[in-house]
């Protein structure tokens, strides 16, 4: 998810892609533990659009 995507979204479903998004990536890294992912850069993805939204979140907070 790129960065002017989540600058659109409101707090509720920033909350709503952040749960939905921290899911897949638990998801995706026990897959990938179990049986080596075809493309692992999912997970590096994954983990980045976590970390783009939780950061949206306590930016929006702290104003």
């Amino acid at each position: 998810m790129k960065q002017s995507e989540i600058k659109e979204l409101s707090i509720t479903d920033l909350r709503e892609q952040l749960g939905t998004l921290q899911k897949n990536y638990t998801d995706l890294k026990m897959a990938h533990a179990i049986t080596p992912m075809e493309n692992p850069l999912q997970l590096r993805s994954l983990r980045r659009s976590v970390a783009r939204i939780a950061t949206e979140l306590t930016k929006r907070e702290l104003q």
